[in-house]
């Protein structure tokens, strides 16, 4: 009897890479913090997992397949999910990124990357226990 990681595993994997995918986003806001004209972004991640698993088919739904190569494509991108912040306190050359709000973002991202982590490690722990019989 062969094991589905999709079934095993659950969301945390999608959840996972998701948290990295943020973190990069957020890490660009704070790089750029003193650029001008530069927009915050920030991904939705509520949008982005919900795509993600109706792409993997894990969410119970039935996922899109083009069948045509004229068919608008059906990929995978978190990018899709990425959207422009609204400033609170827009800067005069035009700057949206709060550099308070960004490395607050940026933490609780953290904090949850590394609760799908945990999440992730008890699963695979799970596993290894009961394929050795223990």
């Amino acid at each position: 009897m062969s094991i589905s990681f999709n079934n095993a595993l659950g969301i945390h994997e999608q959840a996972l890479n998701l948290r990295v995918k943020r973190a990069e986003v957020l890490a660009n806001n704070l790089a750029n913090a003193d650029t001008p004209g530069f927009k915050a972004r920030d991904l939705d991640f509520k949008a982005a997992l919900n795509n993600s698993l109706s792409q993997s088919g894990s969410a119970g739904s039935m996922a899109m397949a083009q069948t045509n190569s004229k068919h608008l494509s059906t990929s995978n991108d978190a990018s899709e999910s990425l959207l422009y912040r609204n400033p609170t306190q827009p800067s005069i050359d035009g700057n949206t990124v709060d550099t308070q709000q960004e490395t607050a973002a940026y933490m609780k991202n953290a904090m949850d990357y590394q609760a799908s982590f945990q999440f992730l490690n008890s699963k695979f722990k799970g596993l290894t226990s009961a394929i050795r019989g223990d």
